[in-house]
């Protein structure tokens, strides 16, 4: 998905349209929160050892930012529950920064704070 955003010298997107972006953001924002949970709960369950609605719990309270639920005891589920815990955060702030990118363009081009 490839968004134009509007050059400095053009007027402001309508809000119609914008709110047409906004979703679009929070789509493509959402895809990747699901796809994240998808891989936390295929870890948690194939190298954690833990039964599915358990990886579940486990994924969503990591990648939500609570912190796990369940002991891992493997070594290698241990090391994917490391590296799936700094994705999360890396991948809320990849989130977040997709929400606000609408708006923040929205602002900057109604200030005019581009200006060459």
């Amino acid at each position: 998905m490839f968004v134009m955003f509007e050059h400095r010298s053009d007027p402001l997107l309508p809000r119609l349209r914008f709110f047409g972006r906004v979703l679009a953001f929070l789509a493509l924002s959402s895809v990747g929160i699901f796809s994240a949970l998808g891989i936390g709960v295929l870890g948690y369950h194939y190298l954690g050892d833990l039964p599915w609605i358990d990886a579940l719990v486990n994924a969503s309270m990591i990648l939500g930012g609570m912190g796990p639920v369940d002991p891992i005891t493997s070594h290698v589920g241990k090391l994917f529950a490391s590296a799936y815990a700094l994705f999360s955060g890396l991948l809320f702030i990849g989130a977040a920064s997709l929400v606000l990118t609408p708006f923040v363009h929205r602002i900057m081009h109604k200030l005019h704070i581009d200006e060459e």
